[in-house]
């Protein structure tokens, strides 16, 4: 049967029982954060252009449509292969798992439109996931997170490590504003109104020759190509006009060995950094400005604000390649690289990277001018890394969110607020933007692990001992082997207390009672796997002797720590910080130290550090 058929269906239409399979070739799964975040920000901004709250549900049926793209699927039998189309598919199988849980922690959950047939089927008992993937460990981590169950990455395939990851990705970007009363609302929405076009053939060869077709005739050019096409077409004096396009094609050349993305990405943060004044309100009717704009078409924003710009002349667009483009790019590259590796002065860049916080990109590059010195710009995008490194962190110490959508319109503020500063008053601007923050360290003293923030509190729990051990002048795994070790170096958050709540029935009449207090943040510490499996369950007073062997945020709760210790003692003694032994572990030792890892974070991410870089 040699036929094709294209068919425009709903989320629901196309995944309401319906089996996807994978052929082997092509089984990865290897969306990234950017991609699933972009995808839930567009997904949840377009549904926010209509909701109201109050909307009685069947205004649903009124709101703007969303179309997601086409995939192609090969038909064989009675089977279903995807040809094109797995990391969307796979993307929104992981966003409708993680509403499946807002939908249980929901005050009326029966009030939403089921949602488990568009992820599973069940037959004699067992699930049957909709993306049919023919790998036990794959139907075992999406088994572990439909039931809401760990499931440990290590030693698993890429694309079960991505699967897990992207799926906390997910669940951190979702805005807030969609978990409440919005929920009912948006489900509906997405499942009915989000489109999707499935082409299907019935012969393999015509599957491939749809997807080469869509994929690679017509070299269809990138927004990258029209803006270079455009600022050529205006340089008249054919020298200049050949050595632009020389320095153009260069660097568009090293940006792509980066990744497919990095060139667009980097004009993106470049023209936002600079040029945009104005971000669309979100409301109903609203319409883009400037951010927006140059999200999602900078190469027509350019040619729209050429003037503003001050693109008039030929040799403005030369200077627009040769100076504006060659600097920026250049800088873009450089950020990319500190986000990606430890780089000394710019550390902070990896810690925002780690949480995953794009936005850093245009922050950075905001006060940055091509006449800045290279002693300038480290200055600059020191101080504005150091700045969002202590946002974040005190975002994360009061559950508060740091995903894109949730964080855009503030960034968008300070962006707009610290374009083109010398460093001093750069500083004194980040500083003021902290004291208006109304949630710091002192808001919250019962910080805890839970699923969700478990990446992050392992990070700020790496700063921390890390930190320490620098200033004790201890040997340290530093940052990067906590967050990164492998194998038995390999480290995880480890709780002081063992999972046994009888041992402080005394204290805890109740288990939940003790559970809560057990996962707050003065009871964990960061240890090797291996002595979270050989010794976990111990007591207290069988796991101290090992804690003494341990970093030294672990071996301080030993009174030996307190004898052989000098550097170490050195800092206790000028910090003023609260450490002492603890030869018991007590509800009230667990207060003292939860009040002492608070002190400690007040002096790591300090708002006076910004001042300290420029005074000295």
């Amino acid at each position: 049967m040699s036929e094709i058929h294209g068919v425009a269906k709903t989320v629901y239409e196309l995944m309401n029982g319906v089996k996807y399979c994978i052929d082997d070739y092509q089984r990865e799964f290897k969306w990234g954060q950017k991609q699933v975040a972009e995808l839930v920000d567009d997904l949840s901004n377009k549904f926010l252009q209509d909701y109201q709250p109050g909307h009685p549900r069947e205004k649903v049926a009124e709101y703007g449509h969303y179309f997601l793209g086409s995939i192609i699927i090969s038909r064989k039998g009675n089977k279903n292969y995807i040809v094109d189309g797995q990391q969307r598919l796979t993307s929104l199988t992981l966003l409708l798992l993680h509403l499946n849980h807002l939908k249980k922690q929901h005050p009326d959950p029966d009030s939403i439109t089921p949602i488990d047939g568009l992820i599973y089927s069940a037959r004699h008992g067992r699930k049957s996931f909709n993306m049919d993937v023919d790998e036990d460990e794959r139907t075992a981590c999406m088994e572990a997170l439909f039931e809401q169950k760990p499931f440990d990455p290590n030693g698993q395939s890429e694309s079960v490590q991505n699967i897990l990851a992207r799926f906390e990705d997910i669940a951190e970007s979702v805005p807030q504003e969609l978990v409440g009363d919005a929920l009912p609302h948006f489900v509906d929405w997405l499942i009915d109104n989000v489109h999707l076009v499935e082409i299907t053939a019935y012969s393999e060869d015509d599957a491939y020759n749809i997807f080469e077709t869509m994929n690679d005739r017509g070299l269809s050019l990138s927004p990258t190509d029209m803006l270079k096409g455009y600022l050529l077409a205006n340089i008249t004096d054919v020298a200049k006009k050949n050595s632009t396009n020389s320095l153009w094609k260069q660097r568009i050349l090293n940006m792509n060995e980066v990744g497919k993305d990095v060139a667009a990405d980097s004009f993106k943060a470049w023209l936002r950094s600079q040029y945009a004044n104005k971000i669309r309100e979100r409301k109903k009717n609203a319409k883009p400005e400037d951010f927006d704009r140059i999200g999602t078409e900078f190469h027509r924003w350019v040619r729209d604000n050429r003037g503003s710009i001050g693109l008039d002349q030929s040799s403005d667009f030369a200077r627009f390649i040769e100076r504006d483009f060659n600097f920026y790019s250049r800088q873009y590259l450089r950020l990319m690289q500190a986000s990606a590796s430890l780089e000394p002065g710019l550390e902070h860049m990896l810690y925002n990277a780690h949480h995953g916080f794009t936005l850093q990109y245009m922050l950075l590059l905001a006060p940055l001018t091509p006449d800045d010195n290279s002693e300038t710009i480290n200055l600059k995008l020191r101080l504005v890394a150091m700045f969002i490194d202590i946002l974040l962190t005190w975002r994360l110490w009061n559950f508060r969110s740091i995903a894109y959508s949730t964080m855009q319109y503030a960034m968008f503020l300070v962006m707009r607020d610290i374009r083109g500063l010398d460093p001093e008053s750069l500083a004194l601007t980040l500083h003021d933007a902290l004291g208006r923050e109304e949630q710091t360290f002192a808001t919250n003293d019962g910080l805890y692990v839970h699923q969700q923030n478990r990446r992050y509190l392992h990070r700020i729990l790496a700063r921390m001992t890390d930190y320490l051990e620098q200033q004790s002048g201890v040997p340290s795994s530093g940052y990067m082997g906590y967050v990164s070790g492998s194998g038995q170096q390999r480290f995880e958050v480890e709780h002081i207390w063992a999972d046994k709540p009888e041992r402080h029935a005394d204290e805890f009449p109740h288990p939940n009672d003790f559970r809560e207090y057990r996962n707050r943040i003065g009871g964990l510490l960061l240890l090797p796997k291996s002595f979270n499996a050989s010794l976990g369950p111990l007591p207290y007073d069988e796991k101290l002797p090992h804690y003494y062997k341990e970093n030294i945020l672990a071996c301080s709760l030993h009174p030996q720590c307190y004898k052989h210790n000098p550097g170490f003692l050195r800092f206790v003694r000028e910090s003023g910080l609260s450490f002492q032994p603890h030869t018991e572990f007590k509800k009230a030792d667990l207060d003292a130290r939860q009040d002492l890892l608070r002190q400690l974070a007040e002096r790591i991410w300090n708002p006076n550090n910004l001042l300290a870089e420029v005074t000295g």
